[in-house]
């Protein structure tokens, strides 16, 4: 009786990773992942901090509560 193949689909990118690695004889070398600028970071959180409540504070005229929401 033939074995039951697996149902697992892989990425295509891991397809490619897999022949590559037989073809070279060498798996490819694995890149760490960057880190983030701390000031770029912190300037982009800071906005987002402040953005919400004074977008809050404006009242949209003409519109209720209801509407804005929608």
């Amino acid at each position: 009786m033939p074995k039951k193949r697996s149902s697992k689909t892989q990425d295509i990118n891991q397809i490619a990773a897999e022949i590559l690695e037989e073809a070279v004889g060498e798996p490819a070398p694995i890149t760490p992942a960057g880190k983030k600028n701390p000031a770029a970071a912190d300037s982009g959180r800071a906005g987002d901090l402040k953005g919400g409540a004074a977008r809050a504070k404006t009242k949209v005229k003409g519109l209720s509560l209801k509407k804005r929401k929608a």
